[in-house]
């Protein structure tokens, strides 16, 4: 199979909700450092507000995407929240009427995706935040087209970057009030887009 559809996307959103049983207090925990230690809890509530959504259309993966938006964003005011709502919300423009969508316009959908999240919450790549994690996956699954591949490429390309990222200061958001302090540390919107990465591929 190359292409997803919105039962692959549900798939992914309820392998997300399952995965933040085990991640909520590990990514509270990371964010405690940094910032208020809640990005575990308020990422559980989002994902499982899109979880439970209400799916109109199981033809169109752009509908699909336009439901997890709206979900998500009623689940959350948080910035990181927002911002995650943002993305879907490209996703949904972006595959708007379509029944299937070729695993090879993953890595195209994340850099828009990315950018859309840039103009929104202001932060820039090299920031150290989650930004940086979407940007590397984009660019792993640049020309990719078999999903186990994809699989396989976006999961190293987390890691990695948590690795480059983690003797770098935070630039932006609460975190950059605690500069060097940072150096050593993930930043939590990263570290929870690695875990997820890895959690429901």
């Amino acid at each position: 199979m190359s292409d997803f559809s919105v039962s692959d996307v549900k798939a992914v959103a309820s392998k997300g909700a399952a995965a933040m049983v085990h991640l909520e207090q590990e990514l509270n925990d990371a964010d405690a450092k940094l910032g208020d230690g809640d990005t575990g809890g308020m990422l559980a509530r989002v994902i499982n507000a899109i979880d439970g959504a209400t799916i109109a259309s199981q033809d169109d993966v752009g509908a699909c995407f336009s439901a997890y938006a709206r979900a998500a964003a009623t689940a959350t005011g948080s910035s990181l929240g927002t911002l995650f709502a943002t993305a879907l919300m490209t996703f949904a423009k972006e595959t708007k009427g379509k029944p299937a969508v070729p695993v090879a316009e993953l890595g195209r959908l994340l850099e828009l995706a990315r950018d859309a999240m840039m103009v929104r919450g202001g932060a820039n790549l090299g920031d150290k935040t989650v930004l940086d994690a979407i940007d590397a996956v984009a660019q792993a699954l640049e020309g990719v087209s078999d999903p186990a591949e994809a699989k396989v490429r976006a999961v190293k390309a987390t890691a990695d970057v948590l690795t480059e990222f983690r003797g770098r200061p935070n630039k932006i958001g609460r975190a950059r009030m605690f500069a060097d302090q940072t150096i050593g540390l993930d930043d939590p919107g990263m570290l929870a887009f690695a875990k997820l990465c890895e959690a429901v591929t």
